[in-house]
């Protein structure tokens, strides 16, 4: 290929996105930016590292087998990724920043407001209050935006919200204090309105920090999407297109190890294709020509000249992408338990600020006096309290179950665990490990075991690769064989001692694809199972969630017959067969029967039925679109934490609903104290302060909701 010219500024440059699984540290993230800069065509590289994904700018004349070879080249192995990932939009960030400042000027108003408390009079007063008004106003200008930009939206839409009182109160405290800056008076309440502002922004950082740990699971399958492919025209040459240029009708070459760009149907060659991110099967299905392949599945074995049948949109990946859109759809109209109070809330505290102003002024009182009433009930009823109950015991539950091995994304997502009522479970890689391992290899002895060992490491089949593991673990010699080849679809044979060798499909096949055959020159062949082991504690944690409410149920894309064998050890019903459609369509008539269904699946064809679920869980080996449209990743081999996170969960709502008695417990002290004129606004933001003390220390208790 010939170098590309040497960029020149103004050009316009194609910008190509790969995921790098393989960035570990810093030092890899110099090595691609600094190494990729200097490879002629490419203008710059970005690395993302939160996300392990890379950003090139280049001439458009470099294809993308050639950013994958430059890639190569410096170590790393990279998938091309679609046009356009979402990235975190940055609001928990931007929030911690405004948590700072209010925290910062809140300490040092503090300070100054200790002398006026001390009964520090005349121009000392005067300049602590000065002091402290050139400390409040910038910051309740730069802290108090995420409330006003609120609460302005509300009003322009003709609406209120919980961020309409916050900012008027702020907004009345602090020119009220301004006016007694000015004016002399005894009195300013500077500290009142930064302090209220840092416990809100804490309660509001709190729930922006498990917000963005919800991710676009859609957006992940465009990783399982090639970028592209190399199509072969008429005249028999040759040319890379991406994948959004294929059309139906066009001949594809896929080598070996390459995803297809398009569905289609094999003209030419024969092949294994790993097919479990759209059939969730675990061992990959040998196909020939004629034969039907999907987009999106790994080419395993040779290559193989394919014709398009489907491309782009009309695919069978983009099918399930629009099921998983559609079916997060109901999903996303969950209301959280806050959002539910905060219906509520707005209108009650405006209603009440109003009655006290108009009722001191009917009953005599000045404006200066009627308003600072007013403004004490606006600080007391300050929903500090009420917007920590909620993300407070979600953010201790959640580290609590991250030390369990469960990490949870959203934090309604708590709320919609403690209410699931069935569990619907996917077979492969997540009730089973996902691995085939030997049965029994009692019958080999040590001269076969070496053969097999011999045979076994020249491959990557699975179960090549399960044997090869099983057999080094128990300490095999490999023998010496010569002249190993592999026949896709059939196995591998070589030479040993002038006899031929073989492992691979057995002869007397029945159908079972988790069975290997060793033959050694005329004697009979040694028949060699496998299976798909139990999760450890599977069957313990189906029981336990049948304790808990959730009674399981099985829905794979595997064969019917293992499905119904894990079935039978775990005593639960299940069934197979099923294509993500199939899933989906059970899991909206398991909620159409009023069942809030918990769906615990790995595989890209779980997507749409995690998606509906009521609530879902993968396991941390499951494909990253499964990752992504799960609520929660548990890690490790065990599924216990499947129903640790179901306890926890359920704690946690029952302190939610202790926090909320109580934040409605000290309103209903309080705000009678504010009315009746008894509570300045500097008790009442001591007192709202003290509240969310209460709530804070409440929520500490879920530390231990995972034992």
């Amino acid at each position: 290929m010939n170098k590309p010219a040497p960029l020149h500024v103004g050009e316009a440059l194609a910008v190509s996105r790969f995921a790098v699984p393989g960035m570990r540290c810093a030092g890899c993230i110099a090595k691609l930016e600094n190494g990729l800069a200097a490879v002629p065509g490419i203008a710059a590289a970005r690395v993302n590292f939160t996300a392990k994904q890379l950003q090139i700018s280049h001439d458009p004349a470099l294809t993308a087998p050639a950013l994958l070879k430059a890639l190569a080249g410096l170590g790393f192995e990279a998938s091309p990724l679609g046009d356009a990932l979402a990235g975190p939009d940055g609001e928990a960030r931007q929030l911690v920043k405004a948590l700072a400042v209010a925290g910062f000027a809140a300490m040092n108003i503090m300070l100054l407001s200790v002398s006026v408390w001390s009964g520090a009079g005349g121009l000392t007063r005067d300049l602590f209050h000065w002091l402290s008004a050139l400390i409040a106003l910038p910051t309740v200008a730069y802290a108090g935006q995420p409330f006003f930009r609120s609460a302005w939206s509300a009003l322009k839409a003709g609406h209120t919200n919980m961020d309409v009182p916050i900012s008027i109160g702020v907004t009345l405290a602090t020119a009220l204090s301004l006016f007694e800056t000015i004016t002399h008076g005894a009195h300013a309440y500077f500290d009142s309105a930064v302090m209220l502002l840092f416990f809100l922004l804490a309660g509001r950082w709190l729930d922006a920090v498990m917000r963005d740990r919800a991710r676009d699971g859609v957006s992940a399958l465009l990783k399982h999407m090639a970028a592209g492919a190399l199509v072969v025209g008429d005249d028999g040459q040759s040319q890379w297109l991406k994948a959004a240029d294929i059309r139906p009708g066009m001949k594809m070459l896929v080598a070996s190890g390459e995803r297809l760009a398009a569905d289609g149907v094999i003209l030419n060659g024969r092949s294994h294709f790993d097919q479990s991110l759209i059939t969730g099967e675990a061992m990959p299905v040998a196909i020939g020509p004629g034969g039907t392949v999907l987009a999106g599945t790994l080419n395993t074995g040779d290559a193989v000249e394919v014709a398009v049948t489907a491309a782009g949109a009309d695919t069978s990946i983009a099918d399930i992408a629009r099921l998983m859109q559609d079916a997060a759809q109901g999903r996303s109209r969950y209301v959280r338990i806050a959002d539910k109070a905060a219906r509520l809330y707005a209108p009650a505290v405006h209603t009440l600020a109003l009655c006290s102003f108009i009722g001191w002024m009917l009953a005599g009182a000045g404006w200066h006096e009627s308003l600072l009433i007013a403004v004490a009930v606006l600080i007391i009823t300050c929903p500090c309290a009420l917007g920590l109950a909620v993300p407070a015991a979600q953010i201790v539950a959640t580290g609590a179950l991250m030390k369990a091995g469960v990490l949870v994304k959203d934090g309604s997502a708590l709320e919609r665990l403690a209410e699931a009522d069935a569990a619907v479970f996917d077979k492969t890689g997540t009730l089973t490990l996902g691995s085939p391992e030997p049965v029994d290899l009692s019958m080999l002895d040590a001269t076969q075991a070496g053969i097999a060992l011999a045979l076994a490491q020249c491959s990557r089949h699975p179960l090549s690769e399960a044997l090869r593991t099983a057999l080094t673990a128990a300490g095999t010699v490999p023998q010496r064989v010569t002249l190993v080849t592999e026949t896709p679809g059939e196995g591998l044979s070589g030479q040993w001692h002038g006899q031929v060798v073989r492992l691979g499909r057995p002869a007397s096949d029945d159908g079972d694809l988790m069975a290997a055959a060793l033959s050694i020159g005329a004697a009979p062949e040694i028949l060699l199972r496998f299976a798909d082991p139990l999760r450890p504690a599977a069957a313990a944690t189906i029981a336990e969630l049948a304790h808990l409410g959730l009674p399981a149920h099985i829905l794979s894309g595997d064969r019917p017959e293992p499905v119904a064998t894990v079935a039978q050890a775990l005593g639960v019903p299940g069934e197979g067969g099923l294509n993500p459609a199939d899933k989906l369509a059970a899991i909206k008539s398991l909620a159409a029967n009023g069942r809030r269904v918990l769906m615990v699946g790995d595989g890209l064809n779980d997507g749409p039925a995690l998606a509906a679920g009521h609530v879902s869980m993968a396991p941390g080996s499951a494909a990253d679109a499964s990752q992504n449209a799960a609520d929660a990743v548990f890690l490790g081999t065990s599924l216990a934490p499947v129903a640790t996170a179901i306890r926890a969960a359920r704690a946690t709502q029952a302190v939610v609903r202790q926090n909320f008695a109580l934040a409605i417990g000290y309103n209903i002290i309080a705000v009678p104290l504010a009315i009746s004129g008894l509570v300045t606004p500097l008790v009442a933001a001591l007192a709202m302060s003290g509240s969310s003390i209460i709530v804070v220390a409440n929520a500490l208790r879920l530390k231990g909701s995972t034992r």
